[in-house]
């Protein structure tokens, strides 16, 4: 309580009734009785000793009601609220009805002090002039009078003469300005029983209650001075003989104030070692004690790393670290506060409440909110993506339509290509398509415009991929590992059946749009394009002896498996070849590559998964078990999955090659599949199934009794199945959040690559600098020594004529006797594409150097073993014509 406020009296009004014709009730308000002020406390040197000095009482303890004696109530005020309680009516009635007087907008009515009211007490009671009202009725011996007229009302009684002793001023219950002590008595006694008019009744008599506030400021500096000891001792003999009532009220007081809380007071690291005994459902609790609580609890990073290791939920491979740094960029570029900030979770809480739905979610919601329309009239649907809350879906009906996953309403139809899409992937506001027309179109999904047109190829674009900048790790020649973030911008790698690759820069919002002439016109090949005029256009790759049917790439490594039953190794910033991967006996028709372990996988018709070790070039694990076609495949942080043409799929322990479980419950081949940690969705003929990756048993059947299903893909609380039934196409869209928002339920997309992780302008000007490096880096000519200490692989080599970035293409013929020279040029690195670089000489003794049984093979001497023969270009029905093209790098 401040020193310029004061604690209070207020009187409950007092109600006179006089009765003669009509009932005339005044209620009269009196003005607060001021109390004697407490002192402020001095400031004690340890205000940790007196923690309720200045703790905010409650309500109940500042305003009270208090009953007198005489049945007066009063409210005891420990504040001043600026309430107005001063209030004057007058209420006129008699029987059946009464007159209340409207509120005309006047000033507050006029308050009666305590003083006033005791004085017209005093002259209601005194009779003549020179009597007055006394603290102590006079004694005075009573004189009969004569009673009044009856028809005279209100006639004054004769009484006795009162005594005069202290009749300066009336009674006051305020102690005197001077110290003076009060008198002994100074409350006027009841009124005589015989008058003849009700007498007017005394504000308040005093008792033990308004003695106790009168000499409360005399007990506070009483009890002040008592030894501890002693003040315990009264306090708790006080609170001995209080009721129940009144041990609540100082419990309710004392608790808060004494409790300690001692999350706030321990160091981080105490507080997460305390946490860390807690289960989840515990720690989801504790998070809504407080909001202190709460942001220690979503700002700690051990607590959620440690729950997610308890709960099964972390799945190492970087993956953990890629979810953090990718929500992270999106804070930044959102302009939200940095994760310093209490006000943001610790992006491992996010993470966590991500997985946890989406281990919960998907096993334990029976029926999760379903929505199902029709697409692409009959066509087959050949791609299916989830991108940025858009289903993309492509057709061999030439077309690429985007859905909204919400309503299932079509937002986009991207029209241009004048054959089937194959090949599709997208990043941001970006898609990029691959068809049977040849071409590579880059659309802005935003608006729906093709931007650009990429022309080239010789065949069907069968498969692509974006490659997103990311930090790797680069050995040099002396054997130092150390991190460069490659490539510098985003990539597009495509894969034709024309037995090439090709290398192209992703264009980027406001970069100059590019068509290669003839782009919309139908009689023009896309094939004769010369793609030294396309500025995006970095490099073609050659080697493979057949049709390029997959690809993976990730950082500077590029990995694709032919129908010439061959694996190769690329660096996709210089254009080598680094190995050449021989063990396969058939088409190679699926690859994966884990740049985590630096290994690749990959499916072949012959039945087999071959796990490579890309330093080294050997084939690590033969993963057999299946009996046809391995056509799928795909890599989780602790799960490798293959499905094939035999019904079933397979989870294999990536690190061992042993094989988990064995899936068994289709009738027919896998047509499309995806994998997470948690679960595996495969289709087949007329089937859609969830199994439990880590149990391997069937947890729910999304569709069954249709006659196809060509493709599914999930991500986060989504799930998208594009089959064919009822003579149509149909997108079933399931979502396991019901319709309920939800932010930070986060899907983590194949691989680990976020959109997030895109270089962006705000790094444009470093972005530069370190293409100009790259620039460098590739346009180092060999040295005389690096080229002296070669192996003798090729008879011709592709020379640098004069520049660094023309490169002649060489086409030799096959040779099925290999000696000491290739005289042919091919089985370990297509001369065309041997642009040297910092280290080559490394890499070109590794090509070079021979290979056991499931690696690459190289000719070191005359007895070296005999390559697998290539195919010839006859052999190949579906390689067409070839171009002497001269690959060129940017």
């Amino acid at each position: 309580m401040s020193s310029n406020q004061r604690p209070s009296l207020i009187l409950a009004p007092s109600v006179n009734t006089t009765t003669i014709v009509t009932t005339t009730t005044t209620t009269t308000t009196y003005a607060p009785i001021p109390l004697p002020t407490l002192s402020n406390p001095p400031i004690p040197h340890d205000p940790q000793k007196y923690p309720l000095l200045s703790a905010q009482l409650p309500p109940s303890f500042r305003q009270f009601p208090l009953v007198f004696p005489n049945g007066s109530r009063a409210t005891f005020r420990d504040y001043d609220d600026g309430d107005d309680l001063s209030q004057e009516e007058e209420v006129v009635g008699g029987k059946g009805w009464h007159l209340v007087k409207p509120d005309d907008g006047a000033g507050p009515s006029k308050s009666v002090g305590l003083v006033e009211a005791v004085e017209r007490f005093a002259r209601k009671r005194s009779y003549d002039n020179d009597g007055m009202m006394q603290g102590i009725e006079s004694t005075a011996e009573p004189t009969s009078h004569t009673p009044p007229p009856r028809k005279k009302a209100k006639a004054a009684p004769v009484l006795p003469k009162l005594s005069t002793v202290n009749a300066a001023a009336p009674p006051s219950p305020l102690p005197s300005p001077h110290g003076s002590p009060p008198p002994p008595n100074i409350w006027p006694s009841a009124p005589p029983s015989g008058a003849s008019s009700p007498q007017p009744q005394l504000p308040i008599q005093p008792d033990a209650s308004l003695a106790t506030l009168m000499s409360l400021p005399s007990l506070l500096t009483h009890f002040s001075g008592l030894p501890a000891q002693l003040q315990s001792h009264l306090l708790i003999t006080l609170l001995r003989h209080s009721p129940l009532p009144v041990l609540r009220t100082v419990h309710s007081v004392l608790t808060p104030t004494l409790a300690r809380d001692f999350l706030t007071l321990l160091p981080p690291e105490l507080v997460s070692h305390v946490l860390s005994f807690l289960p989840f459902n515990c720690i989801a609790r504790a998070s809504r004690v407080s909001k202190s609580w709460r942001n220690i609890i979503d700002s700690d990073p051990i607590l959620w790393r440690d729950l997610l290791k308890s709960d099964k939920l972390w799945f190492g491979g970087d993956s953990e670290r890629a979810f953090a740094e990718a929500l992270m960029r999106r804070r930044r570029r959102a302009g939200l506060p940095q994760p310093s900030d209490l006000s943001l979770a610790n992006p491992y809480k996010v993470l966590f409440k991500s997985r946890y739905l989406t281990r919960n979610r998907w096993i334990t919601n029976p029926e999760p909110k379903h929505l199902a329309f029709p697409a692409h009239g009959r066509s087959v649907v050949t791609c299916l993506l989830l991108s940025r809350g858009r289903i993309v879906s492509a057709s061999d009906d030439h077309s690429i339509q985007v859905y909204s996953p919400v309503t299932g309403l079509l937002l986009r139809s991207l029209s241009g290509h004048e054959g089937g899409v194959w090949a599709l992937a997208s990043t941001k506001d970006t898609l990029v398509s691959g068809s049977t027309d040849r071409t590579v179109r880059i659309w802005d999904l935003s608006t729906g415009r093709c931007t650009h047109v990429f022309g080239g190829h010789t065949s069907t674009v069968r498969c692509l991929a974006i490659v997103k900048p990311e930090w790797v790790d680069v050995e040099d020649e002396h054997g130092n590992v150390r991190k460069e973030k490659w490539p510098k911008r985003p990539l597009i790698v495509t894969g034709s059946r024309d037995h090439s690759l090709r290398v192209w820069d992703l264009p980027r919002p406001g970069e100059p749009e590019y068509r290669f002439d003839g782009a919309d016109e139908a009689d023009i090949d896309p094939a004769d394009e010369d793609v030294d005029e396309n500025p995006y256009h970095k490099l073609h790759l050659e080697g493979h002896e057949h049709a390029v049917r997959a690809l993976a790439a990730r950082g500077r490594t590029l990995v694709s498996g032919s129908y010439d039953s061959m694996v190769r190794v690329w660096d996709i910033i210089t254009g080598t070849c680094r190995w050449v991967l021989v063990g396969h006996t058939q088409k190679v028709y699926s690859v994966v590559l884990d740049s985590t372990r630096r290994q690749a996988c990959s499916g072949s018709m012959d039945g087999t998964v071959r796990v490579w070790n890309l330093r080294t070039g050997e084939c690590q694990y033969t993963l057999t078990g299946h009996t046809s076609l391995v056509g799928l495949l795909g890599l989780s942080p602790s799960h490798l999955v293959s499905a094939a043409a035999d019904s079933t799929l397979r989870i294999w322990d990536p690190d061992t090659g042993e094989v988990r479980h064995m899936l068994a419950a289709h009738t027919g081949a896998i047509t499309c599949f995806q994998h997470d940690e948690f679960k595996v969705l495969s289709g087949s003929d007329g089937t859609l199934k969830m199994w439990d990756v880590r149990e391997g048993t069937v947890v729910r059947e999304f569709l069954s009794n249709i006659h196809g299903v060509w493709q599914v893909v999930f991500e986060g609380r989504w799930c998208v199945a594009a089959s064919h039934r009822s003579d149509a196409t149909i997108l079933d869209v399931w979502d396991f959040g019901n319709g309920e928002p939800d932010e930070d339920w986060i899907g983590e997309p194949g691989g680990g690559i976020y959109d997030e992780d895109m270089t962006d302008d705000e790094d444009e000007e470093m972005e530069q600098a370190d293409a100009d490096a790259m620039d460098q880096d590739l346009d180092i000519p060999p040295s005389e020594t690096d080229m002296a200490d070669e192996p003798p692989a090729f008879a011709d080599d592709a020379g640098i004529k004069g520049d660094a970035d023309a490169v002649e293409n060489v086409d030799h013929s096959a040779d099925d006797d290999w000696s000491g020279e290739d005289s042919h040029g091919e089985g370990v690195m297509n001369p065309s594409r041997r642009i040297p670089l910092q280290g080559s000489r490394h890499t070109l003794r590794q090509v070079g150097t021979s290979q056991s049984q499931g690696r690459i093979s190289a000719p070191s001497s005359s007895t070296a073993p005999r390559l697998q023969p290539l195919l010839m270009n006859d052999e190949t029905p579906t390689r067409p014509r070839l171009k002497n093209v001269v690959g060129r790098r940017r």
